[in-house]
């Protein structure tokens, strides 16, 4: 049995012009209903604004060694299109969570970057819910520390997404 690649499947699924064209003609509407190729605000094209705006997201709660805990409510300004947490913004904020824990373990001399993360969206948060960030420590070496961020809904406890995330550390220069 040959096989086929994905790419061949659709092309040969949308050969027909016509279906092609309304296909497309689909795709575009969803996007224009979603707000692309939209201008934004002038406000909102300053440089740091995402930055600014998840900071003003985020309470920290407690910072221990290896861990840290914050809370978020999620407010109309960072949500999608069907009015639940925008995904963008959990990244941000889990990336920020991250490194802030990592923070925690490394020393400040050391540069710190993030090599790897991936987010898990388990289910979607909808306006005015309560979260709870959670970040802590996995594993710390001398050049590598990995990182996991957990989300849930104050009161219930029910985990919504969850974030892994890897951090490379450069060596200290010995001159």
């Amino acid at each position: 049995m040959a096989s086929t690649s994905s790419s061949s499947l659709i092309r040969s699924s949308a050969s027909n012009t016509d279906e092609w064209n309304l296909r497309k003609k689909y795709v575009e509407g969803f996007l224009q209903r979603l707000g692309a190729s939209k201008d934004l605000p002038e406000t909102h094209q300053k440089k740091g604004f995402v930055s600014d705006m998840m900071r003003n997201l985020l309470k920290v709660d407690r910072i221990e060694r290896g861990r840290i805990v914050c809370h978020l409510t999620v407010k109309r300004l960072v949500t999608n299109a069907y009015g639940t947490f925008h995904g963008g913004t959990v990244a941000g904020v889990a990336e920020l969570v991250a490194t802030a824990c990592a923070r925690t373990v490394v020393d400040e001399d050391r540069e710190l970057f993030l090599g790897e993360m991936s987010l898990s969206y388990l289910s979607a948060s909808a306006i005015n819910v309560e979260l709870e960030v959670d970040g802590c420590i996995v594993k710390s070496g001398r050049n590598v520390t990995t990182t996991s961020v957990e989300f849930r809904v104050r009161g219930t406890n029910k985990v919504v997404y969850t974030a892994h995330a890897t951090f490379f550390t450069a060596p200290v220069s010995k001159l």
